[in-house]
């Protein structure tokens, strides 16, 4: 069967929005998928967004009241329900399951969330919860699609720019298990915002950016921010987009704010008397997504009454309820997220605990504005100074409010001193939605031809080599990086990477150290790092096989070279390949080991 749509899904860390447009016709027309969900118990209705979060029910609340049209007697809930469930019973609802399939430290298939739930509560993984929100998705479009299997059309599922290699396997693997494509291509979400301003604004970008342009894509969504710089060329008389840089995956977002305003919120019940337990507390950061919207907004009221459920006897079946002054929302959220700062100024590192929990490793340091000045500076053109924006597109919910993108605007010209200001790209901007109208749009580019922005792999990736020498008791053999991937090779190419002959065990599993770089972008395949710098390599999940000779040979081992690929939907794929006979493995990456 032909695919009638393109469709873009937005897999958030707080949101997921499925966009589409019809193949046919000489022009995209992109639309938002309503998605019908639980809002209440025994309640559904259609909202534009389905929000992140997976409910577990206890036994005797699981059946009719969990219906969806397509699915009776479940046990769980996905969406607004979910949502509001966090409030009443936080304990069984998963949150930021997105997040935690990046997290390489855990055993991302193993039943670990809601994490620190107690034993009563039948867990899942962060993979099964990912599943679970795409598998909502893909029946809420065949519902409405019924002659449009979601399984035949052109899927475009995006990514953080920041994920690496082994956190996208994982995506795609939740993908195919909910009924997606094997053909889906993975796009990263700041790409994606570009290609939702490119359909907005039609021909007339390019009018509107020039050839030496630099646009900087600063995406703040619920959970996470992700920095992208994307440059403006010139090719064969015509403008061309070249992604130039990725920042890390910064755990720090609107709901960070969220949670710091309830904290201050709180301190003003606690002036009445009022001391919230934990329900009215969570109740709280909920209400206070709201009251930052309202607070930040260009003609905010002085305050804003936030009220809460009672919870004592004098008080069930009534509300609490306190002002919160505008200024004290500002001076809290701008201070503490957006602060002034200097080119030169860094996050403020961790303080390292001889032990620690295995949660997710939330920034420390919440000002947004010193880890973009560190990204800006490590991607200086000349190594010093910084990579300068002549343009920000904002996205994601937290830049509607004006003054947030007129504060960063401010911050960057500073840092420019005597260049030109950067500006805020033209145009009305769908910030909530415009990752999924722009994995549409790209999908449907991708099909009839149109402006692409090229890039290729967002960073590079290192096989750890162990050192030949004398072994020292005590004492691990010192480890290089051998380059297996450029930064920037493109899909649907492969390399081999030049180096000395590698033996590789047969028989049993064969373990490769694994790691990977934003900031080393000028490495070749071959190039070979000395030592492990952690300031700029980043470990991830190993590469293993446990290899099987088809030759009539009793060796343990085989001599081989890597080959590396990055296939046309832009997975990457190393392998081993013989030097003494035709035979190859395929490494695969090792997500299993915590």
């Amino acid at each position: 069967m032909t695919a009638k749509y393109v469709v873009g899904i937005d897999l958030g860390t707080t949101n997921c929005v499925l966009a589409f447009a019809p193949l046919e016709g000489d022009a995209p027309q992109v639309q938002l998928l309503q998605v019908p969900q639980l809002v209440a118990a025994s309640t559904v209705d259609s909202r534009q967004s389905l929000p992140s979060f997976l409910y577990l029910a206890p036994e005797h609340e699981a059946g009719g009241a969990l219906d969806l049209p397509w699915a009776q007697g479940r046990k769980f809930s996905t969406g607004e329900h979910a949502r509001r469930q966090g409030a009443e019973m936080p304990d069984r609802t998963v949150v930021a399951a997105k997040s935690w399939l990046c997290h390489s430290r855990v055993d991302r298939r193993a039943p670990l969330l809601p994490y620190n739930a107690p034993s009563d509560v039948g867990k899942v993984s962060p993979l099964t919860a990912s599943q679970r929100y795409l598998e909502h998705l893909a029946a809420a479009w065949q519902a409405e699609y019924p002659d449009a299997p979601l399984a035949e059309q052109q899927v475009v599922l995006t990514v953080p720019a920041s994920f690496d290699a082994a956190a996208r396997e994982l995506t795609r693997e939740a993908a195919l298990a909910a009924g997606l494509p094997a053909s889906l291509v993975l796009l990263e979400e700041p790409q994606a915002a570009v290609y939702s301003w490119l359909a907005e604004r039609g021909d007339d970008w390019r009018k509107e950016l020039k050839a030496g342009d630099r646009v900087l894509v600063c995406d703040i969504g619920g959970g996470t921010t992700d920095l992208t710089l994307v440059d403006v060329a010139e090719v064969d008389g015509e403008l061309a987009l070249e992604r130039l840089a990725v920042g890390d995956h910064l755990l720090v977002g609107g709901d960070n704010m969220d949670l710091a305003l309830a904290h201050q919120v709180a301190g003003l019940f606690a002036e009445q008397g009022v001391k919230l337990d934990a329900w009215q507390s969570v109740s709280l950061w909920h209400s206070c997504r709201d009251a930052k919207e309202t607070l930040l907004a260009p003609e905010a009221p002085e305050s804003h009454s936030i009220s809460v459920l009672g919870r004592g006897s004098k008080l069930i079946g009534g509300t609490v309820s306190v002002d919160v002054p505008r200024a004290m929302a500002t001076e809290l959220l701008v201070g503490g997220f957006f602060p002034e700062c200097t080119l030169a100024d860094r996050p403020e590192k961790r303080r390292v605990s001889g032990f620690q929990e295995i949660g997710l490793p939330f920034e420390s340091d919440v000002a947004i504005t010193r880890h973009l000045a560190a990204f800006l500076a490590a991607h200086a053109d000349d190594g010093q100074g910084a990579a300068y924006p002549t343009h920000v597109l904002f996205n994601g919910g937290v830049f509607k409010a004006n003054l947030l993108r007129s504060l960063v605007l401010e911050i960057i010209g500073k840092w420019a001193g005597d260049a030109p200001p950067a500006a805020e790209l033209p145009g009305g901007r769908d910030l909530d939605n415009a990752v999924a109208r722009g994995a549409a749009f790209y999908g449907w580019t991708k099909d009839h031809g149109g402006v692409r922005i090229r890039g290729g792999v967002a960073r590079s990736y290192y096989v750890g080599i162990e050192s030949a020498g004398l072994a020292i008791p005590g004492m691990p053999r010192p480890m290089r990086a051998l380059c297996v991937v450029p930064f920037g090779m493109e899909e649907g190419t492969s390399v081999d990477v030049p180096s000395g002959e590698i033996g590789l065990v047969l028989g049993e599993p064969a373990h490769f150290r694994f790691f990977s770089s934003a900031v080393r972008n000028g490495d070749q395949p071959g190039d070979v790092l000395p030592t492990i710098d952690e300031e700029e390599l980043t470990e991830t999940d190993p590469l293993e096989a446990t290899l099987e000779s088809t030759a009539d040979t009793e060796d343990s081992y085989v001599p081989v070279r890597f080959q590396s690929q990055i296939t046309e939907l832009g997975m990457f794929e190393l392998w081993c390949v013989s030097t003494t006979s035709d035979e190859r493995w395929k490494l695969e990456f090792n997500v299993r080991e915590a």
